[in-house]
């Protein structure tokens, strides 16, 4: 196969990998409502998140790490992102406002 055989592959398998679902998360602002270090979750009132095309609202996420949990307190107020991991709502990164 010639080179621009190589590309057009190339490029066939790059739109497979993006029209497969992946999404890619953005930074959201939110307070943190409750910490459950237990069941690992935290419960976020949150402005709307974009790439799981859900509306401002609170609710539990799942946490992507459990080291999460340690850094925030009731009332924070935060950066996080967010996806659908395993079928359940995770927060993947968080970072308390200053």
């Amino acid at each position: 196969m010639n080179r621009f055989g190589h590309w057009i592959r190339a490029l066939a398998l790059v739109g497979t990998v993006t029209a497969s679902g992946l999404s890619h998360a953005q930074a959201v602002d939110g307070e943190v409502r409750k910490v459950d270090a237990d069941a690992g979750k935290i419960t976020l009132k949150h402005g709307e998140i974009k790439n799981l095309d859900m509306p401002a609202m609170q609710m539990a996420f799942r946490v992507a790490d459990p080291g999460f949990l340690k850094k925030v307190n009731v009332g924070d107020k935060v950066t996080f992102t967010a996806d659908k991991l395993n079928g359940q709502f995770t927060v993947t990164s968080i970072d308390v406002k200053k």
